[in-house]
């Protein structure tokens, strides 16, 4: 059940980000990095569609990680990619082609040589609170410090950097998500809302979906998604290994096929994001034809 809960919700994630980008992409640019964003694209249909889209992937993927471990989970959420593509496929009528394929089968691959080598369990939580805010703090504060110095390069760069940042923050979540599951299951209500970490999910949810707005209105698809969908469930693995107690087989020739299979997602992902399938975004001239009023 984890794995077709993981599964679905990587369904909806990549149906979700694809019509978010849609909108986005018309958004102003004036609310670039601003609260303002959202305030305009929640008049947006389209937006509305993939914002309830992306909130049904993350229910289901909160049950996926209360059931398995953040290392577990993680992986199968990257294969969100997969489904972007075939709805950006659908919507454009572009053939796979041979970059396509071979992205889709090194997405696939990797995700299954990683969770094969590895072998994902559960183990301890660590319960020294330095180790868990050292990690937290190392992964938040490079996300702002990506959101910060993107403001310094050409667009197609800072949306990659702000994708990156937003995928850190949705890492970061989900392992406070498996957290809090953990307190609902041990404590109930109570237990939940006298802890951090709810509050924690929510202020860095709201924090990511700010950023990858804003990497969606800046460029195309294909240069943010791909960082996005490689950066948060390494980020999310991390975080399990680090303070969540999850365990993976440490021996010479494990460590081989799970970077082996770390890589081969990346790569995939890379591969699938840059295809002509995936929207091309608007150009400026037609961003300021589309704000023109009729």
């Amino acid at each position: 059940m984890v794995f077709a809960f993981a599964v679905s919700a990587a369904c909806c994630l990549g149906f979700g980000f694809v019509l978010q980008q849609n909108a986005a992409q018309r958004a102003p640019m004036s609310d670039f990095l601003s609260l303002r964003l959202l305030l305009d694209l929640v008049r947006m249909p389209r937006w509305l569609a993939g914002i309830g889209l992306m909130v049904c992937g993350m229910v289901l993927g909160a049950i996926a990680l209360g059931g398995g471990e953040v290392s577990l989970v993680e992986p199968l959420l990257a294969t969100n990619l997969l489904f972007a593509m075939a709805l950006s496929r659908w919507q454009t009528g572009q053939p796979l082609g041979a970059s396509g394929w071979g992205g889709l089968w090194l997405l696939a691959g990797g995700v299954a040589t990683f969770i094969v080598a590895g072998r994902p369990h559960g183990g301890d939580t660590v319960t020294d609170p330095l180790q868990h805010w050292l990690i937290i703090g190392v992964m938040v504060g490079a996300a702002l410090l990506l959101a910060a110095a993107s403001k310094r390069v050409r667009m197609s760069v800072e949306a990659a950097m702000l994708a990156v940042a937003a995928g850190l923050l949705y890492g970061v979540q989900d392992a406070l998500t498996r957290v809090t599951g953990e307190r609902w299951g041990h404590g109930g209500l109570p237990a939940v809302v006298t802890s951090w970490q709810p509050y924690g999910v929510l202020v860095i949810g709201i924090t990511a979906l700010v950023l990858v707005q804003s990497a969606f209105e800046t460029a195309p698809l294909r240069m943010s998604l791909p960082a996005l969908t490689a950066a948060q469930p390494l980020a999310g693995i991390v975080c399990g290994v680090g303070f969540l107690g999850d365990k993976l087989r440490m021996t010479p020739g494990a460590l081989a096929w799970e970077a082996a299979g770390l890589a081969a997602i990346v790569v995939g992902i890379v591969l699938i994001g840059r295809h002509p399938a995936m929207p091309s975004g608007m150009t400026e001239a037609d961003r300021i034809r589309d704000l023109q009023p009729h």
